[in-house]
């Protein structure tokens, strides 16, 4: 910091002087003042009048009342007192980004919808991904679903396809929506515990509604704690219909499946993560995007018509279920790739507003009451969120298409009818508004419907544990003892036995083993009668391969980090080595250090930190490596904080890259005789490439059950 020997008296009293190169001018009291030059932007109210003074309130004299006539003071501190909204019910933790998806072919076969019918044409996108159950506060590697919503700004309206990262649901009917998230979300009473399941309210609730047991199975996956917003699948959950020129529908769902490949993190890492970086699904999606890494996903449909309705043994409209890949295959139609941040996250992450109603002509609606309850239920909040009816205003909710109507007035209104006429049917000219479009209209697919009025659900959404029991099976041992353990997790928190013992009843219809492996975990000694099923459920169906994160996992290592841990004395060709073979597969090398301001490597060049040891944990990476000089290694193995790099890195099961210098860091962790084929020594240019072919695998699995007995 250099500041002027002498300052320059003016008549505002203020002294200038120069702090880092700014030019900055000091009044009475101390106040420090930045002013414009003659080539900068005059700050000014929200009238568009310059601001002298932006650093003190009018007042008498120098001590004296402030001056309500400071317009200035007014307009800031009222904007300020105004400038929350309230946060969503659920999803209130989001984070977004703007892109395009692209057409694959067209589909003017399957429907009629406008951005479907060229192949190749790219229509804009926004998507916004979230949590469900904390708030905006909370952090991001909650256990928890992850809200997945496409914004397609296409040229025939606003296309929101409103899904999450889990196929199913807790529940088949909108009715209960507001009992579940009242259940899952904090208890009024004491307004804890924050963005988590584990507690009494939410697992009464699941345990009194069966037909929440198999969205409660993926909830205790590996699926509710993704490595990565890029690293997870997105669904439409629900069934919707596709209807083309000839006004014949067929059904369909809709997948997004991303070309990262599928990665989800451990238990015990996640709880590390959140300690570390409460923001790290938002700070990688920003940094993959800002460095040119865009993430992409493959839009793909299962389409099925009612002969396979008719045949299929649950029923589609269930929300609680899904279609195995299996016997509707998804056909990939499109790839949407994320390539821009948003300019301010307030105005375009915040304010966007998603509605399930919102379709385009060739996509409809099926009888799904779970869905028809959301189309209901989104316009009332986006009215109590944003303050008007007129948020569609807003640029981030805006279509980029034409719109002309007689709708005026109302909170904040941007636009508004011109002329007298403001509304319809009119006798003046055509020029001076628009008119219905029988040919260019959205026209719902015409269904006959009848029956009557009746509070009841179809007897094939009875059947709540037969998806639940092939979701598990088609899991494998690995993610089994994930689900185990993740259950014994959340029950151990709950503190009703009765509760505990319910849960324990539905898993011994979903699965024997697993059930008996919870009840141990519990401590419950004698198991609990099974549950009585409403309707039995099927025990042979066969086990689909496209439900297991792990058996589709990614070909490389591509957009993952690896973070290499350097102390003073590094060698220099080793760390050439592992930088050159992590490039070249397309990841990302972070250095972690004894400082943040670097170290010298063998060659005595400086090596620029990127993270200093005790901020960048191994739980923020995907895989290490352990480069230190001998007299590093001693050093580091006094330090806590690089024994627990080590010793993370080894207990989450990751591959570790380790110089023979650093051994006595291995030695102070007790890890010199653990060490296993996922710990490779880094003695050549080659073995740095067999250590990233390695990574391919993600994780080295074979090392969990050892890593439980140490």
């Amino acid at each position: 910091m250099s500041r002027s020997e002498e300052g320059t008296a003016n008549p505002d009293h203020r002294l200038d002087i120069q702090i880092d190169g700014l030019a900055l001018a000091q009044g009475p009291g101390g106040a420090t003042h930045q002013s414009a030059g003659e080539d900068q932007t005059a700050l000014t109210t929200q009238q568009g009048t310059p601001v002298a003074d932006n650093q003190n309130t009018l007042s008498i004299g120098v001590r004296g009342p402030s001056l309500l006539e400071d317009f200035h003071f007014r307009e800031k501190l009222f904007h300020f007192d105004h400038e929350r909204i309230p946060e969503r019910v659920v999803h209130a933790r989001g984070y977004g980004a703007h892109g395009h998806f692209e057409n694959y072919t067209s589909l003017q076969d399957l429907t009629c919808a406008d951005l479907f019918q060229r192949p190749g044409e790219k229509t804009p996108v926004f998507v916004r991904f979230s949590t469900v159950a904390g708030n905006k506060g909370s952090f991001d590697l909650a256990r928890d679903v992850r809200g997945f919503a496409v914004k397609f700004y296409t040229q025939t309206g606003n296309w929101d396809l409103v899904g999450n990262n889990i196929p199913v649901f807790f529940i088949q009917d909108a009715i209960k929506f507001p009992d579940l998230i009242h259940a899952a979300k904090v208890a009024p009473d004491r307004g804890f515990p924050q963005a988590q399941t584990a507690h009494d309210n939410f697992w009464d609730f699941v345990s009194l509604m069966p037909e929440a047991m198999h969205m409660v199975m993926w909830a205790m996956s590996d699926r509710a704690i993704p490595r990565s917003f890029r690293f997870m699948e997105g669904f439409g959950v629900h069934t919707f219909k596709l209807v083309n020129a000839k006004n014949e529908a067929q059904f369909v769902k809709f997948h997004w499946k991303p070309l990262q490949g599928l990665q989800s993190v451990m238990w015990n890492e996640a709880m590390k993560i959140n300690g570390a970086d409460p923001d790290f699904h938002r700070r990688d999606l920003w940094n993959a995007i800002q460095s040119g890494q865009f993430p992409e996903w493959e839009l793909g449909v299962q389409v099925f018509d009612e002969a396979f309705v008719d045949r299929f043994p649950f029923d589609v409209l269930d929300a609680t279920k899904l279609i195995p890949e299996e016997e509707v295959p998804v056909r990939p139609i499109g790839k949407m790739v994320l390539n821009r941040c948003v300019d301010n996250f307030f105005a375009e992450t915040e304010q966007v507003a998603f509605c399930t109603q919102n379709i385009v002509a060739g996509i409809d609606f099926t009888n799904d009451p779970l869905l028809q309850g959301r189309n209901f239920s989104y316009l009332d909040t986006q009215l109590k969120r944003l303050g008007s009816p007129n948020f569609t205003h807003l640029p981030i909710n805006a279509p980029k298409c034409p719109v002309h109507l007689f709708q005026q007035d109302g909170h904040m209104a941007m636009r508004n009818p011109t002329g007298r006429v403001n509304y319809e049917p009119n006798s003046w000219d055509a020029d001076v508004g628009p008119r219905e479009s029988p040919r260019q209209g959205f026209r719902h697919h015409n269904a006959p419907e009848g029956g009557d009025k009746m509070r009841v659900r179809p007897e094939r959404f009875a059947d709540h544990y037969s998806q639940a029991r092939q979701f598990y099976c088609s899991q494998t041992p690995v993610e089994q003892g994930h689900m185990r353990d993740a259950l014994v997790f959340e029950l151990s928190k709950v503190n009703t036995l009765a509760i505990r013992r319910r849960v324990v009843a539905h898993l011994r219809v979903i699965d024997a083993a697993l059930a008996e492996g919870v009840a141990e975990g519990l401590g419950i000694d004698e198991l609990p009668p099974p549950a009585e099923p409403a309707r039995q459920p099927i025990r042979d169906l066969k086990a689909s391969p496209a439900l297991s994160i792990l058996n589709n996992g990614p070909s490389s290592f591509a957009g993952r980090k690896v973070a290499i841990l350097v102390s003073d004395g590094v060698s220099a060709d080793q760390l050439g080595w592992l930088r050159k073979a992590v490039n070249d597969e397309g990841a990302e090398v972070v250095v972690v250090a004894p400082t943040v301001g670097g170290v010298h490597d063998s060659n005595g060049e400086r090596v620029a930190a990127d993270e200093k040891v005790n901020g960048g944990p191994s739980v923020l990476y995907d895989a290490v490596a352990v480069l230190l000089s001998a007299s590093g290694a001693k050093t580091l193995a006094q330090e806590a904080t690089a024994r627990d790099f080590v010793s993370d890195a080894f207990a989450h099961c990751k591959f570790i890259a380790y110089a023979p210098d650093a051994m006595p860091l291995f030695r102070a962790v007790g890890l010199v005789e653990a060490m296993d084929a996922g710990c490779i020594a880094l003695e050549d240019e080659s073995s740095a490439d067999d250590f990233i072919q390695q990574c391919r695998a993600l994780r080295f699995w074979v090392r969990e059950p050892k890593v439980k007995q140490i």
